[in-house]
C-alpha cells in the first residue's frame, strides 16, 4: 500500500466528522430509550425494537465510515467494521429479548412475548428483518472473505434466522395466509424468507462442523434448525416438504452419531491383550 497523502487524510477526517456528528446522535437516542427499559415502561417489548432498529442505524453509519476509508485512504477500516459487527449483535439481542431466542419450539412456547407486539403491523417486522439482513450480508461483505470472523458468522446468522421466525406473527395464521388478507404479500415473503434462512443456518453449522470446529454442538444446532424449518412446513401444512426434512434430519442424525462414536474411539485408549 501506498503512502497516505496528507490531502487525502485532511479530505478523509472533515468527511468522517460530519458522520460522526450522526453516531452521536444515534448514541444519545439509544441511551434516551435505554433509560425507559431501565423504569419498567409498560411498553418495553416496543422500546426495544426502537432500540434494534436504532442499532442497525449505527451499523449502517459504521459501514458507511468503512466505505469513506477505503475510498479515500484505500485502507479498510477494522475498527468501523468491528462496530459494525457489534451493532447487528446488539439489534439481534433486543429481538431476542422480545421475541425468544427459540429455535425448535411450538408457537405456544413464545407466544405471550410474541403477542407484547401483537399492535406490529407485519409489513414493519417483515421490513425490520429485512434491513437485518441486509445489514449482516454488508458487514461480511465488507470484512471479506478471508476474515477472521468468518466462521463466528455463522452464529450471527443462525440467532438472525431464529428471530427472524420467532418474530413472524402466528396468530389466526389460516386467515393470515388468505389471498384477499391484508398484508397478505408481506407475510408470504416473511415466511418464505424464514424458510431459507432456516435452511441456510443448518447448512452453515453443518459447514462449520465438517470445514472447521468438528464440534459435535455445531452439527447438533444444524439438525435443530432443520427441525425449526420441518415445524414451520408442518404449521402451513405443506407435509411433502415437512417429509423431505424428516428423512433430512434422520440422515444428519445418522452422520453425526456415527462421527461422535469414531471420536470416541479414537480418545479411548487401545488395551493390549494380556496388559494388567
Amino acid at each position: 500500500m501506498g503512502k497516505i497523502s496528507a490531502e487525502a487524510k485532511k479530505r478523509y477526517f472533515e468527511k468522517v466528522k460530519e458522520y460522526k456528528t450522526v453516531l452521536e446522535q444515534i448514541m444519545q437516542r439509544e441511551k434516551n430509550l435505554l433509560k425507559l427499559v431501565e423504569k419498567g415502561d409498560s411498553n418495553s417489548a416496543y422500546v426495544k425494537i426502537n432500540l434494534a432498529e436504532e442499532s442497525l442505524n449505527l451499523a449502517s453509519y459504521y459501514l458507511l465510515l468503512n466505505e469513506i476509508s477505503v475510498s479515500l485512504l484505500s485502507v479498510k477500516n477494522d475498527s468501523y467494521l468491528n462496530e459494525a459487527r457489534k451493532s447487528c449483535y446488539k439489534c439481534i439481542i433486543y429481538l431476542e429479548d422480545v421475541v425468544s431466542n427459540l429455535i425448535d419450539a411450538p408457537y405456544s412456547d413464545y407466544k405471550e412475548k410474541v403477542e407484547q407486539i401483537e399492535g406490529m403491523e407485519d409489513e414493519k417486522r417483515y421490513a425490520l428483518i429485512r434491513k437485518l439482513g441486509f445489514t449482516i450480508q454488508s458487514v461480511m461483505e465488507a470484512f471479506g472473505e478471508n476474515s477472521k470472523w468468518k466462521w463466528s458468522f455463522v452464529e450471527l446468522e443462525g440467532r438472525f434466522a431464529t428471530v427472524a421466525k420467532n418474530i413472524f406473527n402466528f396468530k389466526n395464521l389460516a386467515e393470515g395466509l388468505d389471498p384477499r388478507s391484508e398484508g397478505y404479500q408481506f407475510r408470504t415473503a416473511h415466511l418464505n424468507l424464514v424458510k431459507d434462512l432456516l435452511q441456510k443456518a443448518a447448512d452453515r453449522y453443518r459447514e462449520k462442523y465438517e470445514l472447521s470446529t468438528l464440534r459435535i454442538d455445531d452439527f447438533k444446532l444444524a439438525i435443530h434448525y432443520l427441525g425449526a424449518l420441518r415445524r414451520l412446513y408442518m404449521l402451513l401444512g405443506d407435509g411433502t416438504n415437512a417429509e423431505t426434512i424428516r428423512k433430512k434430519i434422520e440422515v444428519w442424525t445418522q452422520k453425526m452419531e456415527d462421527d461422535e462414536r469414531r471420536a470416541d474411539t479414537k480418545r479411548t485408549p487401545s488395551i493390549k491383550s494380556g496388559e494388567n
